[in-house]
């Protein structure tokens, strides 16, 4: 299985950095041998009768990656390009991620090969309850909680929750987190993911001395993370100069009023067009000279390729892998700082983890209560990978994982796992 699931560069540049990550760390090898393999992988069959009256079978897959400090936790996404080896190197990232943010959870990750886009509202709940069922022995409040992800959005989780508490013979609202609010889900989910990524944004210019209102930002995609990224950095006053789309990205050096362009975007499907805005390409985005650098759509955008003509100060990962292993060292050797995935876009899970806690304690917090929760986790989380990147002189994306791997290291010894 460990040579099938190796075939993606996700998957080999998480294992590359937690190699480094683990010498540096002195991390036992035989915690690192435990953390290399996931627990458990499962790919189903997903038979669909479409609109039309045909049958289309589609492939799911869930990887339980790790549970040594909790049930798994992960998202689940609907996209053309998952595969087995992608999805194992996304739950990995979120067993790190969990750990690295104190949180009592470990990590998985899911998804359906599909093109959602492609599917009508009435085959895409088909699909989805069809998923659910084939996971319902793997998943649950106690075992491995879902949560929405590229393609993948609250109704999702409301037709999961939905499939799974009728077969189950009661609600369990816990089941997945992530769902509409009028059915257990958490006030500040939606924006949550994008918010972390501005709160790491904040704690990153903090240690150049310098504050989000006197920045230039650019955001790689408009989509449920890098959209919230835009609003709130906006929010606190951040000039945020590009922002992109699947059809492309805009341009204007004195700031976008993202408040207007959320609206123009919402009426026309795109933020190309947009007034005052110059169109751009998503690669010329990538290499605009500004102070930080938000790529927040898919993976692998900065690699050895393109790294050096990157121009951004700071780059804070948005999406999971925005930047390679490789280009991340020379990042680094540039004098660019990167603050991996697995800390700056900890906030959906973070925020998850408050909604499934409500769920189970069935008792609601206000907004507010959850951002100023998920603000202390977030800020936290970069002063632990900042201390450690300090001390060893290290570039952030080796000290997250070390920082990670460390109480990893120590609940498998505890729980007698890798002696």
């Amino acid at each position: 299985m460990a040579a099938f699931l190796s075939t993606s560069d996700l998957f080999k540049n998480v294992m590359k950095t937690m190699k480094e990550a683990g010498e540096i760390a002195n991390i036992s090898p035989n915690a690192l041998e435990r953390l290399k393999t996931p627990r458990r992988s499962i790919m189903v069959s997903i038979p669909v009768s479409m609109d039309d009256g045909n049958i289309k079978v589609f492939t799911g897959y869930r990887v339980q990656h790790n549970q040594t400090l909790g049930p798994f936790k992960g998202g689940l996404r609907y996209h053309e390009t998952v595969n087995l080896s992608e999805v194992a190197g996304l739950a990995t990232l979120m067993t790190m991620k969990t750990s690295l943010l104190q949180l009592p959870l470990g990590g998985a990750k899911g998804g359906v090969e599909v093109d959602p886009s492609k599917l009508s509202n009435h085959e895409l709940e088909k699909l989805t309850r069809s998923f659910a069922t084939e996971l319902g022995p793997f998943i649950g409040p106690d075992k491995d909680i879902p949560a929405p992800d590229v393609g993948t959005d609250s109704q999702t989780m409301a037709w999961i929750l939905d499939t799974y508490s009728s077969e189950s013979g009661y609600a369990q609202t816990g089941v997945v987190t992530g769902k509409p609010v009028e059915i257990g889900g958490s006030l500040g989910r939606d924006s949550a993911t994008g918010l972390g990524v501005v709160y790491t944004i904040e704690k990153a210019l903090e240690t150049r001395n310098e504050n989000i209102k006197d920045v230039t930002i650019a955001i790689q995609g408009f989509g449920k993370v890098g959209l919230h990224a835009a609003n709130e950095a906006f929010a606190l006053g951040g000039k945020i100069v590009s922002v992109s789309d699947v059809e492309g990205a805009i341009y204007n050096p004195e700031g976008l009023n993202i408040r207007e362009l959320i609206q123009f975007s919402h009426e026309k499907g795109s933020v190309i067009g947009f007034p005052g805005a110059k169109a751009i390409t998503n690669d010329e985005l990538l290499f605009l000279d500004v102070d930080v650098l938000a790529p927040c759509a898919l993976d692998g955008v900065i690699n050895s390729i393109n790294v050096n003509n990157v121009r951004a100060k700071i780059i804070v990962e948005g999406a999971n892998g925005p930047v390679t292993a490789n280009a991340s060292h020379i990042l680094n050797s540039n004098g660019i700082m990167v603050v991996p995935d697995i800390l700056a876009n900890g906030g959906g899970v973070v925020v998850s983890y408050f909604e499934w806690v409500q769920d189970l304690d069935w008792h609601f917090w206000e907004e507010a209560t959850v951002r100023g929760k998920l603000k202390s986790v977030m800020y936290k989380s970069f002063d632990k990978v900042w201390s450690f990147s300090k001390e060893h002189h290290k570039d952030m994306r080796t000290s997250a994982m070390a920082v990670a791997l460390l109480r990893l290291e120590k609940a498998l010894k505890l729980r007698g796992q890798a002696w």
